[in-house]
């Protein structure tokens, strides 16, 4: 027989060699021997999860991949029409050609109702299309206003200078947004924020808030928010200014000696302090700055468009030439290759007013420069970035308007001009 104290040692041995084979919570992973495992619970690490941010897209970005070159092109024009109704030219130069936006003037308004049909017309022709337009006109208030005659007229900047309180020019952009939109305009090429220091001026004179920078600045900005506060787009213009010309560029091409040095500390002051102040779109003058570039104009000039509003100013908004059928530009240049150098200088936009044919040809040749290369694809794209982007911001459509409450609207003038007796 064993020995009873021996078949006591061997059980307690065989119970010590068996007492570390728990299944159970905290037991150890099989063949894990490390000693620190020993009575602890499971301590492998869980899969990470991926933390990062999803990728924002952009849906500019997503509706420009989409489009054609045609497409592209036709949102870098701006054009004019004849009458006071849609007809086949401006159909085809929709439909074919698939424009940005129109400009509307004196001659194209009758009255209320026919100006409400007209624009609802532009946008029912352009449904087809899946950009919507810019409608746009020259509102200044004062001695340029398109609006119809039932509507009372606003002071001219010239007297609202002189009031020179900022309060009540940011009424006047109110108003001037409330009526224009009231009939679907969506862009106001307005304000003026020339400084008329040239009393031999012919083309901005009352125009202007008058011949000092601050006062320009200070009260063409707050008219620039009021009419972004209505909902519609301000076109600040006419960059470098106008102000110190003596010939109208309508006719002929103003030609003005002042260096940068001068344009910095003046006429440069109210572009400046409006871009500061989220300036969105601005338009280039046809004036040619000898001292800064002797051989274009400033609309199609690189200097003054791409080095010192976009790089010294850092403007990235959307730049637009003023209307390419003046005689600045007629008079000296052939319209297409103008508008291939503006492109190339850096314009977004190229507004032209009036003539089916300067329209037509102007947009053929602005593809044919793309495809022979002349115009580099990703000069377009970033011009139909800044355009597509603008319109998403102010989220334009074709949505037609139904009824202008003429009444209400001139009530809410008369109260601006009552206003206005007790500033003076």
């Amino acid at each position: 027989m064993i020995n009873r104290k021996v078949m006591i040692g061997i059980l307690m041995a065989v119970a010590l060699a068996f007492s570390g084979c728990s299944t159970g919570i905290g037991s150890k992973t099989p063949g894990n021997n490390s000693p620190t495992d020993q009575g602890q619970q499971n301590t492998q690490k869980p899969p990470k999860m991926d933390t990062s941010k999803p990728e924002q897209i952009d849906p500019v970005k997503v509706k420009m991949d989409k489009m054609t070159l045609n497409e592209k092109i036709g949102q870098m024009v701006i054009v004019g029409l004849d009458g006071y109704e849609v007809d086949d030219n401006t159909r085809t130069i929709i439909e074919k050609y698939q424009v940005g936006g129109f400009i509307l003037f004196g001659k194209n308004i009758s009255d209320s109702n026919q100006l409400r049909a007209l624009n609802n017309s532009l946008k029912s022709t352009n449904t087809k299309n899946e950009i919507p337009l810019f409608i746009s006109v020259d509102e200044e208030g004062g001695s340029v206003s398109r609006m119809p005659a039932e509507f009372q007229n606003l002071p001219n900047n010239k007297e609202i200078g002189k009031v020179n309180n900022g309060d009540f020019s940011y009424k006047i952009g109110g108003i001037l947004a409330e009526e224009i939109k009231s009939f679907g305009f969506n862009m106001d090429f307005a304000p003026v924020l020339d400084i008329n220091s040239n009393p031999k001026n012919p083309v901005i004179g009352d125009r202007s808030f008058g011949s000092n920078a601050n006062i320009v600045s200070k009260l063409g900005i707050k008219t620039m928010k009021g009419i972004q506060m209505g909902g519609v787009i301000p076109v600040v213009k006419h960059f470098p200014g106008h102000g110190d010309t003596a010939i109208d560029s309508h006719v002929g091409l103003p030609s003005v000696n002042n260096d940068l040095g001068r344009l910095k500390s003046f006429e440069l002051i109210p572009f400046d302090e409006a871009i500061k102040n989220n300036a969105e779109a601005v338009m280039i003058a046809h004036i040619l700055m000898k001292k800064i570039d002797a051989e274009n104009p400033a609309s199609l000039s690189p200097t003054i468009i791409t080095d010192i509003l976009r790089k010294q100013l850092n403007f990235n908004g959307v730049v637009i030439t003023d209307d390419m059928t003046m005689g600045a530009i007629i008079e000296n240049y052939k319209i297409e290759e103008a508008a291939v150098k503006s492109v190339n200088a850096g314009c977004d936009i190229v507004l032209v007013c009036h003539g089916y044919d300067n329209e037509v040809v102007v947009i053929e040749t602005l593809k044919k420069a793309v495809e022979a290369g002349t115009i580099s694809r990703e000069r377009v794209d970033e011009s139909v970035y800044r355009i597509l982007k603008l319109k998403h911001k102010y989220n334009i459509t074709d949505k037609t308007i139904e009824l202008v409450d003429v009444e209400k609207i001139n009530s809410k003038i008369q109260e601006i001009l009552d206003e206005f007796q007790k500033l003076r």
